[in-house]
């Protein structure tokens, strides 16, 4: 089964904008139940709610659909999941030069977020090396003073579900 690409962010999402079932919406986003409504009941969070309408994951009209029948249920654009699998076969791919510049920002904020990852880790994730990711935690890269903290998941530099794989790895 193929998912949204950051399923708690869409998840929240779908649940501000839509009026969806808890049930729609775990089965949509490959997450129980119970997390998608502990995502309801929430006033503060870390995630941010991304539409799967923008980014072309599904259409206004599928979404108006199941919303009319309780029992009907989302799914993902087949260029979507075609997308998917073939980025899974090729593994790591090519930055663009526009994301390139983010990177340092990605870092620090993997860093600030998740100290528990070692520099290898983060430097695997984010596709840089050791002497960067150590130079960004210690403040002393020539760009220090410049770096704009953004989240590398939003970016899409590093995918949340090898973020999180990396996370339990380190706390094992």
């Amino acid at each position: 089964m193929n998912y949204p690409y950051m399923p708690k962010s869409t998840a929240l999402w779908l649940v501000e904008n839509t009026a969806l079932t808890f049930e729609q919406i775990a089965d949509f986003c490959g997450l129980h139940e119970l997390e998608v409504k502990n995502i309801a009941d929430a006033e503060t969070t870390k995630v941010q709610g991304l539409n799967p309408i923008l980014n072309g994951q599904v259409t206004r009209e599928d979404i108006e659909r199941c919303e009319a029948d309780p029992s009907a249920r989302l799914s993902l654009r087949e260029e979507i999941v075609l997308a998917q699998k073939a980025q899974n076969k090729r593994g790591v791919g090519y930055t663009p030069k526009l994301h390139r510049q983010n990177r340092l920002g990605g870092i620090l904020w993997i860093i600030k977020n998740y100290p528990e990852l070692t520099d290898g880790q983060i430097a695997r994730l984010m596709r840089s090396t050791n002497p960067t990711v150590a130079s960004v935690r210690n403040k002393t890269h020539n760009s220090y003073s410049i770096i704009q903290i953004q989240s590398p998941i939003v970016l899409g530099l590093v995918s949340e579900s090898a973020l999180y794989e990396a996370v339990a790895k380190a706390k094992k």
